[in-house]
């Protein structure tokens, strides 16, 4: 749905759809990458990744205490997404993904033979965990539970009190699932602290991440894959079947990420997103008079349209006026009369989407 609308934007429409930055590489990388094609070898890697990439992720980890044969370089998280479930589901398994979630999620399960099922982020508590849901949603045949925060539709951010109920309640249940933790977001925050970890709560944690969002290397394809080392043997196999080795110049770019400039790059971006934050929800519940969730990280924004009618009948009245948003619907039923609408854009060009969206709205009327 989300490339649906997408693609039918008129030349001229302004974006708030699509989740991906609109700020350029950090230089660190980029003089990293040059300096790797014109000096260096750019053949196949080993198919877990270089080494030294590997130390850096491992290090990230410290109280996983992960040695390299459980790290897995992969052509970004979704790769390492398709991996996980490929290696551990089988036909008949049951998954917990989160409503809303992230889109991938409840299809890749059914591409494995699994069953999704999902534990609600309750819409009237601004899609925050619900511990009693997800605890009724648990049973003998779960065989993992996908955990996301910052989340990817919301941008809401799990507290270690929610982490730690989400892994009682599975350490409980008896199913000895394993939790698979998406922190693809988890650089991008505007809390205090970075977010926690479930890891830092579950042993049985399989995390998934990598430098898309992080970094601004969307295009770049280096994501991983953490955990259980019996489970990453198995990964590998279908990781060297499936793309050899990721990027040897993307691997070897990246690990100019762990360097101080880099960590000052993240810091921009994040004081970057955080006044663009400010400025888009500013404009929606002053200008707009909508209701819209706060997010604590990622760069989405859940936005209220229900008095308007069907999401996806407003959706489409932007367009008319273009202005591209996404129909929260498609991240599953709890998220119903909302927009997601993303602030990867500049504050003029969020500003002109916001009149346009304004424009669309009058046209449907109250």
């Amino acid at each position: 749905m989300i490339r649906k609308i997408s693609d039918r934007a008129k030349p001229g429409s302004i974006s708030l759809g699509l989740g991906e930055p609109d700020l350029p590489t950090s230089p660190v990388i980029l003089r990293e990458a040059v300096r790797v094609i014109q000096e260096e070898k750019s053949g196949y890697t080993l198919q877990a990744g270089i080494p030294a990439l590997r130390e850096r992720i491992a290090g990230d980890y410290p109280h996983l205490n992960l040695n390299l044969d459980q790290i897995i370089v992969t052509a970004g998280s979704q790769e390492a997404l398709y991996l996980i479930l490929r290696t551990l589901v089988e036909e008949g398994d049951e998954v917990l993904i989160p409503n809303p979630g992230f889109i991938p999620y409840s299809i890749i399960t059914r591409m494995v033979g699994g069953r999704a099922i999902t534990y609600r982020l309750p819409a009237a508590n601004d899609f925050g965990f619900d511990v009693e849901d997800f605890k009724s949603k648990l049973s003998a045949k779960t065989k993992l539970v996908i955990c996301i925060s910052p989340s990817n539709p919301t941008g809401r951010v799990l507290s270690k009190s929610d982490l730690k109920a989400m892994a009682d309640a599975v350490t409980a249940s008896g199913s000895n699932a394993f939790i698979v933790s998406d922190e693809i977001y988890r650089e991008l925050y505007y809390t205090p602290e970075r977010p926690p970890s479930i890891s830092e709560f579950y042993p049985r944690t399989i995390v998934v991440n990598g430098l898309s969002k992080s970094m601004r290397m969307t295009g770049w394809r280096i994501g991983w894959l953490a955990g259980d080392e019996a489970v990453m043997k198995a990964a590998l196999v279908l990781h060297g079947y499936v793309v050899t080795c990721a990027s040897s110049i993307s691997q070897k770019a990246a690990l100019a990420a762990w360097t101080d400039e880099a960590a000052v790059a993240r810091e921009e971006y994040r004081a970057i997103f955080l006044r663009r934050r400010e400025h888009l929800l500013g404009l929606l519940r002053n200008d707009l008079g909508l209701r819209c969730v706060t997010p604590e990280g990622a760069f989405y924004t859940m936005v209220d349209v229900s008095r308007y009618g069907d999401e996806m009948r407003v959706a489409e009245a932007g367009l008319e006026q273009g202005v591209v948003t996404i129909p929260a619907a498609a991240f599953g039923d709890e998220s119903k009369g909302y927009l997601r609408i993303s602030f990867c854009a500049d504050e003029d060009r969020l500003s002109e989407g916001v009149r346009r969206l304004g424009a669309a709205l009058k046209s449907l009327g109250d």
